[in-house]
């Protein structure tokens, strides 16, 4: 235990020096009403009323100590590790085809949000691109845009310089978004249905070597029938992430519980923070003030 105000511990003086009177004193003298009267020693009740008598040093002792200001280190909690959590999803034309009674932008949407809800206290950004990109939603433990965010950004109501499909570029700025925040693990979600030109060649395995040493991982959704692009593939997989294929909405909805699974969340101790400790000092000031109060009804020097 420490102090906030150590330099008041000097005050412990004065208390320590009564209780060194109290027990050090001679033996006290009673006037009797007669002459050469002898008195036998009374050991055991001057050894009571020394007790009674050091109960108020040691309230001032415990007063003392209460000023100094006590502090205790609280028990280290346990909080949830940050998961920065960047969804990037694909509006070009194609995502308006037919999946499960909707579009496959209605699906993928609905699927997101559900997921928010397994991942309560994580940080969420939303990115829509097509052949251009658009941050929709900051990186923020508010979720409640994201739950207005769908009619906004249909397909069908998107400009149409979206109408294609730059997965590269997309990823690109979702990296510039997710390297901005230090704290926490980042991950990015990508929801597409289609081929990216812009991966071909070497750009796949230059943009996953940026992602791995930013300590991005990505997992793909592809919605769409057909297997997932190969340099998709390729980029989850040298990232520690992985791609998914779900051909309808129980299966969507089975790979973002999947997910959840994959990158579980960590608890971490927090460091322990000092607090008041005046607890232990207040119940014991109150049973000495009470013992005194009781003390004083049967053991009290009186010299007369």
């Amino acid at each position: 235990m420490s102090f906030a105000h150590p330099a008041v511990l000097v005050g412990l003086i004065a208390p320590l020096l009564m209780l060194l009177r109290v027990w050090s004193r001679p033996s006290r003298g009673v006037a009797l009403p007669f002459d050469h009267g002898v008195a036998r020693s009374r050991t055991g009740l001057r050894a009571a009323l020394s007790l009674a008598e050091s109960v108020p040093p040691l309230l001032l002792a415990v007063a003392v100590l209460i000023l100094a200001g006590p502090l205790e280190l609280a028990i280290p909690k346990s909080r949830r590790k940050l998961t920065n959590i960047q969804f990037c999803v694909d509006i070009s034309g194609s995502m308006t085809a037919e999946f499960e009674g909707g579009s496959r932008y209605d699906g993928s949407m609905a699927a997101i949000n559900e997921f928010l809800d397994y991942r309560d206290g994580d940080a969420f950004g939303l990115t829509f691109f097509g052949t251009n990109v658009l941050h929709w939603v900051p990186l923020t433990n508010d979720v409640s845009a994201f739950r207005c965010a769908p009619p906004f950004m249909r397909p069908e109501n998107v400009p149409p310089w979206y109408g294609g499909t730059m997965i590269g570029k997309a990823l690109l700025a979702c990296r510039e978004v997710l390297v901005s925040r230090e704290d926490g693990d980042r991950m990015i979600i990508l929801v597409s249905d289609g081929e990216s030109f812009d991966l071909a060649g070497s750009a796949a395995e230059d943009i996953a070597r940026r992602l791995r040493d930013d300590r991005i991982v990505v997992y793909a959704v592809h919605i769409a029938e057909g297997e997932v692009p190969g340099p998709v593939v390729d980029i989850t997989e040298w990232t520690g992430g992985e791609s998914f294929q779900p051909g309808d909405r129980p299966a969507l909805d089975a790979v973002f519980a999947r997910i959840d699974e994959m990158q579980q969340t960590e608890l971490v101790k927090s460091t322990p923070e000092q607090i008041d400790g005046f607890a232990p000092f207040v119940v014991l000031a109150t049973a000495l003030l009470a013992l005194h109060l009781l003390l004083q009804f049967a053991l009290r020097y009186t010299p007369w």
